[in-house]
């Protein structure tokens, strides 16, 4: 992963997490508003821990713009999977990483392990994360943090 990228830090930071944090965060989390803006919160060691879309732009560097979508349209998505030279079916729900040239299916890779919401199986994704990659790939305007957002909810 080029160091320009604007993902660079999300997919290649590394930190000592430890799962009984996660899983107690998880464990007492919802989603409430604050001042008309959408919060996780969540605690951790009795400690209330907020999650915004703000925090997550900044904490991962993303340097997304607030006006950005986090969608591409699936017109946009197939013309370049076609382009791309993929060989599995555009027209279903999810693509095989397998289906990609090399290049694009190391880029997906890292998106299905680093920001994928899979919980089962690392070779398929969903148009929503195929759409993060064609933004990528095409240089797109691309709310990431929206879309790391919307997942995490």
């Amino acid at each position: 992963m080029a160091t320009g990228s604007r993902i660079n830090k999300a997919v290649t930071f590394s930190t000592l997490v430890y799962k009984s944090l996660i899983k107690g965060f998880w464990e007492t989390a919802n989603i409430i508003e604050v001042d008309g803006k959408e919060l996780i919160r969540g605690q951790i060691n009795q400690l209330n821990v907020d999650v915004s879309l703000e925090i997550l732009n900044s904490v991962l560097e993303l340097q997304d713009d607030a006006s950005a979508p986090d969608a591409i349209p699936i017109m946009c998505t197939r013309g370049c999977l076609l382009r791309m030279k993929c060989t599995g079916d555009i027209f279903d729900g999810q693509i095989n990483k397998v289906g990609l040239p090399l290049r694009y299916k190391f880029l997906l890779h890292v998106l299905i392990q680093c920001i994928s919401k899979s919980h089962a199986g690392y070779d398929m994704a969903g148009n929503d994360l195929i759409g993060l990659m064609v933004a990528l790939v095409l240089n797109k305007l691309f709310s990431i943090s929206k879309f790391i957002f919307a997942n995490m909810k």
